[in-house]
């Protein structure tokens, strides 16, 4: 009996054994088999997700961020991740997380138990922290059936293997910064953003419990307005898990779980979209060089902490200067064209209604004291109008006509309107306009509201450090809402004569002097586009004159005649080391400023001069750090070995060396740069007036279709460029009258902050007092508006430079109509009004170039 006993246990105990023994052998051949073409875990040790790139201003304000394909991500390391938000997603996901080995036993049995109930139809939780990586970066979401079983299988495989190559932090890391939390948000730290406006180190628990709660439902279900007592039911559970689990006291849990939920969709936070500020031209470069130089992938995915030139309160003045300028010159113009956009007459019948329907309207609102508006009525004497984000009041808001006198509406026909006497005459009902307030300048007072327009004609600014080269402010046109293009970067137009200065200073490395004598008469060229006969402004010829007259006056055919004299390989050679071209075109013709270039190039060659002669290459960004921190590029590569110096002695500062290329003499850099203070003083741009030394060249081209100044301190240096986007003239304008406001108006600001000097004289050289009208050597005690001192390399002989007088090969015609002793062409200028206010003597088009834009001749 007992044998038989013995016998049916053992047997019993034989059958189980080997029904576990084949089970086990079961599971481990499934498990082998899936194992076999599992995708490698191990690039995870390598995988960055894909992460915003933002970019911050030198304080650390954020200036703009750059995502693809809509998803946020903000990237944050394992270890400045705070435990709080670690807490909550271990506690809500996975509290054995830092036990187990990839998976989790106890939990997959009450998986399997679910699915046996289920039939199999679902797969539930279960999943470990490390799991859902695995199910997040290598398997697919598939839930339902055996391919859920089959997935769940395959993540645990792979979770086991993970978690042998990486640390629990890093898995962690990866979870956290790749996770969805809906509101388009991916990881933690763009959800904090997205729902608290807040960084991750100022979440409360129950903010961090709420985010902990998000990955159960990311897009639906728990949405903290339409669904928000699940949703705080689903926090005080995690809060509850942190608390049992020992993160939190109970005191905390207490009182955390008696709070509102308060988030951004709610209206309890600003959003942190609210605090961005506008795209801009600026930021929009940034991302197109960055985008060459690192890759777009990179740039748009990898996490980049950008730090900008840009200076925040010089870029304002930049795009107010310019704005004030295009803006004038298009209501001088005369013809309303409005916004062309309308709101249908049903939405206008109550507040509400039109307010969401200007929201939705496609209109720049990046104009600084702009406002869209929409007309509501229009009377015998004003329109009254509603205007998106100012209150209406009892009597509404009013364009009166006495505001509108300026403007003609253009007819069906092309023609145009008699000037209106009213606002209906321009305007009707649900147009949407541009307004803004117009004030009292004495005490700023409200006066009226007036209609606002963006101008045809455009343009852009720019503004750097000489030394650094740190783009300071740039406006690539009136408004980047209107009209992405970068007029700065990307619009190729001919400079007119401000290029002059590069044939300068090539004559100035070529033995001429600012005394050299160079003869101003006329010209012809046989070229095969037929003859060509270039000449001044003011059509009148000036015989010989020294070199200095030729750049303050901008006299185009002693500018043809240097550059014949030494040839125009030798000035392209210098426009292209001084990075204005590419490749120039070696043309007489481009000695006047026919060949194409930009202003972001121009400005960068013009700082060459103010420096000293020293190469410096223009750039947006001082440094770029990727997503650890790491600098991957710097600007700056000067050496300063004191910098690191606990304390320097008294009186004594940093000393920095610079190992930059030198593109022309120290001494030609400062010849040219007084010659070009002489255009300031007395010629072509003596309107302008700045409490410091300013050089610069003022350029207009052929029918003035293009104007520019370029001017520079001792610090900034700074670019107006002024034309339509399709050329076509603008009148009777130039580059001093048009854009030199602009300058003057930047370098106001530009001079308070960064100051001024007398420009370095370099040395090597002596002053001698000369008659800038002859270029006769005077006694050093000579005085006059006639006298000026020119600096001359030591032992250079013969201040003509170059013998008696230079002609370029074309010599001199007989009983020419020359201009008298000291006459200048001033004497055939008008007056004009400048921005301060004063009157100043204007060249007609000083700078008119004599070439056919777009031509060669």
């Amino acid at each position: 009996m007992l044998r038989f006993i013995g016998s049916f246990f053992g047997a019993i105990f034989t059958m189980l054994t080997l029904g576990v023994l084949f089970a086990a052998l079961t599971v481990g051949a499934i498990f082998w088999m899936y194992s076999s073409d599992l995708p490698s875990h191990e690039r995870l040790t390598q995988y960055a997700p894909p992460t915003i790139s933002r970019i911050y201003t030198g304080e650390g304000r954020i200036l703009d961020e750059f995502i693809r394909e809509g998803e946020r991500r903000l990237f944050v390391p394992a270890e400045d991740i705070p435990d709080l938000v670690k807490q909550a997603f271990i506690s809500a996901e996975d509290k054995n997380f830092y036990i187990h080995k990839g998976y989790d036993a106890g939990g997959m049995i009450a998986a399997l138990v679910e699915a046996v109930k289920s039939r199999g139809s679902d797969v539930r939780g279960a999943s470990t922290i490390t799991q859902q990586v695995m199910k997040n970066f290598l398997l697919s979401g598939d839930r339902k059936g055996t391919k859920g079983i089959e997935r769940k299988i395959k993540e645990i495989i792979l979770a086991t293997r993970l978690e042998s190559v990486l640390s629990k932090d890093r898995i962690l890391e990866l979870y956290l910064n790749e996770i969805d939390l809906g509101q388009r948000s991916f990881g933690v730290a763009a959800a904090a953003q997205a729902y608290f406006n807040k960084t991750l180190d100022q979440l409360t628990p129950g903010e961090a419990a709420y985010l902990a709660a998000l990955p159960k439902s990311p897009g639906k279900g728990l949405h903290p307005v339409r669904d928000y007592d699940r949703a705080v039911d689903r926090r005080n559970y995690v809060l509850r898990q942190m608390w049992e689990n020992g993160y939190i006291d109970k005191a905390t849990y207490d009182t955390e779980r008696e709070l509102p939920l308060k988030t951004v969709q709610s209206g309890d936070y600003p959003s942190f979209r609210e605090a961005m500020p506008d795209r801009s031209y600026f930021t929009e470069e940034i991302a197109r060089q960055l985008s060459k130089n690192f890759g777009s992938d990179e740039f748009y995915t990898g996490g980049l902490t950008i730090r900008a030139t840009l200076d925040p309160e010089l870029q304002v003045e930049a795009a107010k200067a310019l704005r004030i300028a295009l803006e004038k010159y298009d209501r001088g113009r005369g013809v309303w064209r409005g916004t062309g956009k309308r709101l249908p007459a049903e939405v206008l019948g109550t507040e509400a209604d039109w307010r969401a329907a200007l929201a939705s309207v496609d209109v720049p609102r990046d104009i600084a004291g702009w406002s869209p508006a929409v007309v509501l009525s229009v009377g015998e004497k004003d329109a009254r109008i509603g205007i998106e984000g100012v209150d209406e009041d009892a009597d509404g808001h009013f364009i009166p006509a006495e505001d509108v006198t300026w403007a003609r509406k253009r007819l069906s026909d092309g023609s145009l309107a008699k000037k209106a006497r009213v606002a209906g005459d321009l305007v009707e009902v649900g147009d949407v306009v541009l307004v803004r307030p117009v004030t009292k300048d004495a005490d700023g007072s409200f006066v009226r509201w007036s209609l606002r327009q963006v101008p045809e004609v455009q343009g852009a600014f720019m503004a750097m450090d000489v030394n650094t080269g740190r783009v300071l402010a740039m406006q690539g046109g009136f408004s980047y809402q209107e009209s992405v293009f970068n007029r700065a970067t990307l619009a190729k137009r001919q400079p007119g004569s401000s290029f002059k200065p590069f044939v300068y200073a090539a004559a100035l490395d070529s033995g001429f002097t600012p005394a050299t004598i160079v003869v101003d008469a006329p010209i012809e060229v046989n070229t095969p586009q037929g003859l060509w006969t270039p000449k001044n402004a003011s059509n009148k010829f000036y015989g010989p004159t020294p070199l200095r007259t030729g750049i303050e006056q901008s006299r185009n055919l002693m500018t043809v005649r240097i550059a014949e004299e030494i040839g125009m390989q030798t000035v392209a050679g210098y426009a292209e080391k001084f990075g204005v071209y590419d490749r120039m075109n070696p043309f007489l013709a481009n000695a006047l400023g026919a060949q194409e270039t930009t202003l972001f190039q121009m400005v960068a060659a013009y700082a060459m001069f103010a420096n000293g002669g020293e190469r410096v290459e223009p750039t947006l960004v001082d440094r770029v750090q990727d997503r650890y921190g790491r600098t991957i590029y710097r600007h700056d590569q000067r050496v300063c070995g004191d910098c690191t110096a606990a304390d320097l002695p008294r009186g004594e500062g940093v000393e920095i060396t610079s190992n930059r290329e030198r593109v022309m003499d120290a001494i030609t850099a400062y010849q040219l740069t007084s010659m070009m203070e002489g255009v300031i003083q007395r010629g072509t741009a003596r309107g302008i007036n700045l409490p410091v030394p300013i050089a610069g060249k003022t350029g207009t081209t052929n029918d003035a279709k293009d104007v520019w100044f370029i001017g520079f301190s001792s610090t900034v240096v700074a670019g107006c460029y002024i034309g339509y986007d399709t050329p076509r003239s603008l009148g009777d304008v130039s580059g001093g009258g048009f854009c030199g406001p602009v300058f003057e108006s930047f370098m106001k600001s530009a001079v308070k902050k960064y100051g001024g000097s007398k420009f370095k004289v370099p040395p090597g050289g002596h002053f001698v007092n000369i008659d800038r009208f002859t270029g006769a050597v005077l006694p050093a005690e000579a005085s006059g508006d006639n006298v000026v001192a020119e600096y001359f390399r030591d032992g250079e002989e013969g201040l003509t430079g170059l013998g008696e007088f230079v002609d370029g090969g074309f010599a001199m015609g007989q009983n020419l109509p020359l201009f008298a002793y000291g006459e200048t062409e001033a004497d055939t200028g008008s007056t004009v009004t400048t921005a301060t206010g004063e009157t100043a003597v204007i060249p007609k088009k000083a700078d008119f170039g004599t070439v056919s834009s777009g031509g060669l001749y």
